[in-house]
């Protein structure tokens, strides 16, 4: 195991590893721990009663964050015609057809999230490959392929996050940054589980939500109550 660095073991000092904390006292405790010089991300880690080995387990979503993720993400947009236009002027980055193929055929890749127009699959189907394992294939069932270019631009400029638990049955997401103060980002925890309490697969039997884990980039893990959360969540 990695040995800790000095500035980590005085974070976790005093600190339960066992112990499950209240939402208002784990944001407390992460903001009082984090000790990198730059603005750390906030991250949730939620642990559900499912097997994702079954296709009706599987829980997989986007959501638009109450005071999004404090992250611009480069957005490109795979159109022609009049819909180029759309989502540039909705704020994508980059907008366009073959040329853009071509150009990430030579190897660019200086964008974070792709949208593309249903004419257009075909053509990015090209690029698949390239796309596909590093996450920035569009996909339907995310909202990514689509003629409504503008209005999803528009979203995921906004702070936009895509989910999907993984083989183990956790999901884990990016829900702000630490200079958003504890009201805001116990705002965005709560729409998250929130979310994520909607999207319950009717065949997962016995607990759904198992733990829930909040963390920043450089501190340590707290414990959130799940049923705390669950409380919170219906008087939201």
């Amino acid at each position: 195991m990695a040995k800790r660095g000095k500035k980590y073991q005085n974070s976790v000092s005093g600190l339960d590893a066992l112990k499950i904390y209240e939402l208002d006292d784990a944001v407390e405790s992460m903001l009082k721990a984090k000790y990198a010089s730059f603005d750390e991300s906030v991250d949730v880690a939620v642990k559900l009663g499912v097997d994702p080995r079954h296709a009706d387990q599987m829980v997989r979503s986007t959501l638009v964050l109450p005071n999004g993720t404090g992250k611009t993400d480069r957005v490109l947009v795979f159109a022609k015609g009049e819909k180029v236009q759309e989502a540039l002027d909705a704020g994508a980055d980059f907008a366009g057809g073959d040329e853009l193929v071509e150009k990430i055929q030579g190897g660019w890749l200086d964008f974070d999230k792709t949208i593309a127009t249903p004419d257009m699959m075909g053509t990015v189907g090209k690029i698949g490959r390239v796309l596909g394992p590093r996450g920035l294939m569009p996909n339907a069932k995310l909202g990514t392929v689509t003629f409504d270019v503008g209005r999803v631009v528009s979203e995921i400029k906004s702070g936009k996050v895509d989910f999907k638990v993984d083989k183990a049955g956790i999901v884990h997401v990016m829900l702000g940054k630490s200079s958003f103060g504890p009201e805001k980002i116990k705002q965005n925890i709560l729409a998250f589980i929130d979310k994520v309490i909607q999207l319950k697969p009717s065949s997962a039997k016995g607990i759904y939500l198992k733990g829930v884990t909040l963390t920043s980039t450089m501190g340590p893990g707290f414990k959130l109550d799940p049923m705390e959360l669950r409380t919170l969540v219906k008087q939201a």
